[in-house]
């Protein structure tokens, strides 16, 4: 439910009534991951989705039953060939979707009401609520903050909540979201439960070097994309508010002085589109020994060439070197600053991802990576 954390901070602080249904677990071909979200509030307002548009419908209807009836459900759709109008998904995935009512007597409404606070203020929390296990725990949330405090509990033994916490943690720790088995008693051997850990970080960075207009229309795809953007030149005439409005900051300095003293992580991307060695390569220099997401360079495939000469003077490794994305971005036929920027969005996608960027018709591989086999638990 964290995807859509500030919809349903704004219906907690209106006091409203409303049922999260989330996606906990998916098989085959699933358009959506766990952690996808769809809320129904009291007036029947929607706002999320958990599969594209599949059962939308039917999970719409299960949100309004469980703010009538102030259950929890877990409930699984799948794909039926015998029957062609059944509620299901087209593309012949499974999803099992949690459906939890959260209303003013709902026993897990502050737990819930805190979490969707954080995630909307950009504080990073992580979710653990129970999914499957012995009566009375569905639904069950506890959160686990990054100094390992927490509020709520999961209504079974004292050392369950310790041994989420840790295990939650753990999932923040890597910002990830996914399930987890674990004993009703807190061990590994207590009657099984499954919980959904949600993790809500921080949006990953992108630095743009280079305040060129080619860097205005990567600005506008970055923050589509979900990222928080930098523009660093170290030309105060071209790095303004005006020409990149839409950027979070804008730094004027030398890159390669500013990215040593900022903070990176390992889904930070850095876009040098400077193309001027003495701007690149004290830049790509450090750039490269980082533990980032993506590194890709502006350039002709002539000055890609110089580039690595230069890199590899300055003692930079052959195997630093294939980090390099360059020339930047995929063979799109590119023109325009706006196509540019996309095929450099395509790639760092694709880098992230796992993808090959080749087009998917005609292809054997599944369309959604990572969710070909099953993900989670069953029920």
């Amino acid at each position: 439910m964290l995807d859509i954390a500030e919809q349903l901070h704004r219906w907690v602080e209106q006091g409203r009534d409303f049922a999260v249904a989330t996606v906990v677990a998916v098989g085959g071909s699933a358009p959506r991951l766990p952690g996808a979200a769809l809320a129904v509030d009291a007036e029947g307002t929607a706002v999320g989705s958990v599969s594209g548009g599949c059962v939308e419908g039917a999970v719409y209807e299960l949100c309004r039953e469980a703010l009538e009836n102030g259950r929890t459900v877990l409930e699984r759709f799948g794909y039926s060939d015998d029957d062609a109008f059944a509620v299901g998904l087209t593309c012949g995935g499974v999803i099992d979707i949690l459906i939890t009512p959260v209303r003013g007597d709902s026993a897990d409404r502050e737990v819930v009401a805190e979490a969707v606070a954080s995630a909307a203020n950009g504080t990073a929390v992580a979710l653990a609520r129970v999914v499957s296990g012995p009566a009375g725990l569905l639904g069950r949330a506890l959160l686990v903050r990054p100094d390992g405090t927490r509020t709520g509990g999961l209504g079974g033994h004292p050392e369950l909540d310790r041994a989420v916490a840790a295990e939650a943690g753990a999932f923040l720790d890597a910002g990830r979201t996914g399930t987890l088995e674990i004993g009703a008693d807190g061990s590994r051997c207590g009657t099984p439960l499954t919980l959904l850990v949600e993790s809500a970080v921080p949006p990953p960075r992108m630095i743009v070097f280079g305040a060129i207009d080619f860097a205005s229309a990567l600005v506008r795809v970055g923050k589509f994309l979900g990222h928080h953007v930098t523009v660093c030149d170290a030309r105060p005439v071209f790095a303004t508010r005006a020409r990149f409005p839409e950027a979070d900051e804008i730094v004027v300095d030398w890159p390669h002085r500013y990215l040593a003293r900022t903070g990176t992580d390992a889904r930070t991307v850095l876009c040098v589109l400077t193309h001027d060695p003495k701007f690149d390569i004290p830049l790509l220099e450090l750039a490269l020994r980082l533990p980032v997401a993506y590194v890709g360079a502006m350039g002709s495939r002539r000055t890609h060439l110089d580039r690595t000469t230069r890199l590899r003077a300055a003692g930079l490794t052959d195997h630093e070197l294939t980090r390099l994305h360059s020339p930047i971005g995929l063979d799109l036929g590119a023109h325009t600053p706006e196509e540019t920027a996309l095929s450099i969005a395509a790639e760092i996608v694709a880098t992230r991802r796992g993808g090959s960027g080749a087009p998917l018709r005609g292809g054997g591989t599944p369309i959604h990576h990572g969710v070909g086999e099953w993900v989670g638990a069953g029920v």
